[in-house]
């Protein structure tokens, strides 16, 4: 009772926090307003871009998952880790990362005039797809990983024993899992497509490519149409839950029992699959990490050039990420069931500048929301990362509560000590993993903070676009440098801490 108790206040409290600011903004508006014909076209550009961005994404992950699953070489865990880099990149940092590469003066247009062939471009829808599967293809690998290394190695060692080839392994231990992970992997990154902003904008390519976040963000800062506004977030917030639905429906919480915790060892993709999972690694890895390679490349001089300012900025954001990565764990641990993993997508499915709108509407009438634009920017990045916490987290919880629950009530475990002696070990390395990714999201984020912060309370993705706004572009080049660092040195620090001894 003690521990539905917590679920239902924890639960409450997201909620509150995510609807009541939307709820501002409605109010503010004083009424609905009718859609323009541009914005149904938006809703339409960003239903398509959405499901062929999380359908590619899940797609791709499948394979490269499995060949990381089943691969043991030097710099595997690198790698890993590395993978991971995209996702959690600034928007801004990774965009220019993709020009570099694909953009007019960019490596593949440079090869492709040298070889006499025609140019291509990567703006307009193919762009922000591309952008998508860059950004959200790393996160679908590990959310399906962790999948794959759940199996218990004894599953592989008697499949191995029967004589089993691959294709049965996968039929009988892998398809399963898949059916389990993927929807609701696809259903996550379905959402962040929904609410693309900074791609759609930067290689969106003009009205047709313009998604419902981009309309709202046109609606506020050029009509300060909230009535408009409001409407355009409640149609997105409603896309986003369906998305949620969908996910619960069709995922299956079955696992595959207890292991001996084992580190998973496999006998099956000898030859042929061997070369497969090779080329797969290879060319998602280069896909990958080309741009982040000239993201360093181009940012390495420009850090002699940082002032006083952006290290004090690189203090507030680290300061930020840790307080916003306390705070959705600290959430995502009761909520780690179907019903709470509906609650905690709200986080994502409300739009980030209705919600820094809403709060500051609410704010207003009682305190300045610029002495506490670091403290709301911390809660509003754990409410937005918080389901790919439970995401993360929500499968393995269940499949704890399913296998241990009986043993748990038969010791008398229960609330804290149910807590301390078995949920938590037993989720140490998808709470590892959901740590170092909400940390690195807070450190990129530049949505509610650039609403609030004055020049005393900037952090570093801020610092970034200032640089820029100013034309120091070299200087960028180094702040954005010192924010990828330092993004990938959380997450590596808490993806870690939840991989000891784990070999993942």
């Amino acid at each position: 009772m003690a521990r539905r108790t917590v679920t239902v206040i924890a639960g409450l409290l997201v909620a509150g926090l995510t609807l009541g600011p939307v709820a501002a903004v409605i109010w503010r508006g004083a009424a609905w307003s009718a859609l323009a014909p541009g914005d149904w076209l938006a809703i339409r550009f960003t239903l398509v871009q959405a499901v062929l961005s999380a359908a590619l994404s899940v797609l791709f992950a499948v394979p490269v998952a499995r060949a990381l699953a089943r691969r043991q070489f030097v710099g595997r865990g690198l790698l890993v880790a590395l993978l991971g880099a995209p996702f959690i990149l600034p928007v801004i940092v990774a965009v220019l990362g993709l020009l570099a590469v694909f953009g007019q003066s960019g490596l593949v247009n440079a090869a492709l005039r040298w070889a006499g062939l025609p140019e291509v471009t990567i703006y307009g829808m193919h762009g922000v797809i591309i952008a998508h599967v860059f950004f959200n293809l790393p996160l679908a690998v590990r959310m399906i990983l962790q999948g794959w290394l759940a199996i218990p190695a004894e599953r592989f060692r008697l499949a191995a024993t029967l004589g089993l080839p691959g294709g049965q392994v996968f039929r009988v231990l892998e398809a399963p899992m898949l059916l389990r992970i993927a929807p609701g992997a696809f259903a996550v990154i379905f959402v962040i497509c929904l609410s693309s902003f900074a791609i759609a904008l930067t290689l969106g390519g003009g009205p047709r490519a313009t998604t419902v976040e981009l309309a709202i963000y046109q609606a506020m800062r050029f009509d300060f149409d909230l009535a408009r506004a409001s409407m355009l977030a409640v149609i997105q917030l409603a896309l986003a839950l369906a998305a949620g639905v969908f996910a619960l429906r069709v995922s299956s919480v079955a696992g595959f029992g207890v292991g001996r915790d084992r580190v998973v060892m496999r006998w099956d993709g000898g030859g042929l699959a061997r070369g497969l999972d090779v080329i797969w690694i290879a060319m998602v890895a280069a896909f990958l990490l080309t741009p982040l390679a000239m993201v360093v490349l181009r940012g390495v001089p420009g850090l002699f050039l940082l002032g006083p300012s952006v290290w004090q900025a690189a203090g507030h954001s680290v300061l930020v990420a840790l307080g916003s990565t306390f705070l959705c764990l600290l959430w995502a641990l009761p909520l780690a069931t179907r019903r709470g993993e509906l609650v905690g997508l709200a986080g994502i499915a409300v739009s980030p500048l209705v919600l820094g709108t809403g709060l500051f509407l609410i704010l207003r009438p009682f305190v300045n929301p610029l002495d506490y634009a670091l403290v709301v920017t911390g809660v509003v990045n754990a409410l937005i990362s918080l389901p790919f916490a439970l995401r993360i987290l929500r499968p393995e919880a269940e499949a704890v509560r399913t296998d241990y629950a009986r043993l748990g009530a038969a010791l008398g475990l229960s609330g804290w000590a149910w807590l301390r002696w078995v949920l938590v070990p037993r989720l140490r390395r998808p709470l590892g993993f959901a740590g170092g990714l909400t940390a690195a999201l807070s450190m990129g984020d530049l949505g509610v903070i650039a609403l609030f912060a004055d020049p005393d309370h900037a952090t570093l993705p801020l610092k970034v676009y200032q640089l820029m706004g100013a034309y120091r572009m070299e200087a960028a080049s180094g702040a954005a440098l010192l924010l990828l660092a330092l993004s990938l040195g959380l997450f590596w620090l808490f993806d870690r801490g939840g991989r000891v001894d784990a070999k993942a």
